[in-house]
């Protein structure tokens, strides 16, 4: 188990609540072009939807112009894969295809995906006021709060419109003054290796 979720595809479905869905909605000027991280519960609607086992997002086009992520938190044993693969998808897409991204993301400030793939690369973030946010399971509000604290990671050009509309759910943060700054280990936009290349 990462930052209290796990994995869990066939039984539990971690969905955005209605509120952020709105407010990520209103940044991109009314549509999610592509949710590369759906489920069947999903409230997201973007015009395309990655599910597994279908479509995997990690696998997939990230080309789009407008993208949300509400990525798994925890250690996908069976693919490989963590969440740090996701933040490298978002600040990819961003960077290769111009994609606004925005991704909602436990609150892990000290560790190498943050540092790597969100200062010196996003536009933003917004630490959550919501410190247990209640995710949806498989479609319904369960009650029970995250044990962690989450945030909107944004990058795209539109810093002002997301000030506008995330200040109302949390504590905005401009982090353009970190462009292109190494923070930690390196200052290039690296891919993280598969759990077996360990």
């Amino acid at each position: 188990m990462t930052a209290g979720r796990t994995i869990n595809t066939s039984s539990q479905h971690w969905g955005t609540p209605r509120k952020y869905v709105s407010a990520v909605k209103r940044v991109f000027g009314g549509e999610i072009d592509l949710d590369p991280c759906s489920n069947e519960y999903s409230l997201v609607e973007a015009r395309l939807e990655y599910i597994l086992p279908h479509k995997d997002g990690l696998k997939e086009s990230w080309n789009f112009r407008t993208i949300f992520v509400n990525p798994p938190y925890g250690i996908d044993k069976g693919r490989e894969t963590s969440i740090k693969h996701w933040l490298y998808r978002c600040a990819a897409a961003h960077r290769n295809y111009d994609a606004e991204v925005i991704a909602l993301v436990p609150v892990a400030t000290n560790t190498g995906h943050w540092k790597k793939y969100v200062f010196g690369r996003a536009t933003a973030v917004c630490f959550l006021y919501d410190t247990r946010l209640r995710f949806l399971v498989n479609g319904r509000d369960e009650g029970k709060g995250a044990p962690m604290s989450c945030a909107m990671v944004y990058w795209g050009p539109q810093f002002d419109r997301f000030f506008e509309v995330f200040s109302g759910h949390g504590a905005v943060i401009d982090l353009r003054p970190l462009a292109g700054k190494p923070i930690g280990e390196t200052d290039r936009l690296v891919e993280p290796v598969l759990l077996s290349e360990f």
